[in-house]
Formats: C-alpha cells, structure tokens, sequence
C-alpha cells in the first residue's frame, strides 16, 4: 500500500521515544509521531498516552525526500463540526465574563481611591 500525504491510516506503535512514536503503517512502513502531534494536550510522557503494541488512527502529514514519514495523532481525530450559532453564542458569553471582569476590576480601584 502506498502512502500519501493527508492519507488516514491505522498503524501500531513499535516504539516509544522521549520524542515521540514510532508506528508501523500498512505495508510495513514505519513513520513517526512527534511527542507535539500525539494529544490536543500538553504532553510531558509519550509514555503517559501509548503503550507500544496499541493500534492508533495517524495522518500523514509529511513525507520528506529521504522517505522519512511524519505522523499526527491529533489531526487524525474526527471533530466535530460545531454550527456556527453556537460559536457565536460561546464567544459572547466568553466576551460578557471578560467584560464584568474588567469592569469590577475597575470598580474596584476607584472606590478604592487609587490611580491608575
């Protein structure tokens, strides 16, 4: 099987590095997933989110002219995709709380009597 960049495939991790993962792909080809590209979340351990022997979803996202291949865990995930009323909805609310923040802040120093 050949592999394409964008191209998702499941793979097994058959080693684990302070760096990242490797994962063989179909047909025997090994890639790599950099310890950046393994979870939505800061990871100190790549020991911490894959054990060696797992089966992992990856996406090829590089493949350099030396054939060496770069793997993404995060970008391999199916998110979903969130109407856009909603995000509006979020973003106000995010915007109001910010505001009341700033404004209590600011309420604060005046009765306070000091200057800015």
């Amino acid at each position: 099987m050949s592999i394409a960049k964008g191209q998702i495939v499941e793979g097994i991790v058959t080693g684990i590095t302070k760096f990242g993962a490797f994962v063989e792909l179909p047909g025997g080809i090994t890639g790599l997933v950099h310890i950046s590209e393994v979870a939505d979340s800061y990871v100190k351990d790549v020991s911490d989110f894959l054990k060696e022997q797992d089966k992992i979803r990856v996406k090829v996202i590089n493949i350099d002219t030396n054939g060496k291949i770069g793997l993404s865990i995060r970008q391999a995930k199916v998110k979903p995709d969130i109407p856009f009323e909603e995000k509006l909805t979020r973003y106000l609310k995010d915007s109001d709380e910010r505001i009341a923040s700033l404004n209590k802040n600011i309420n604060s120093k005046r009765k306070s009597g000091s200057k800015y």
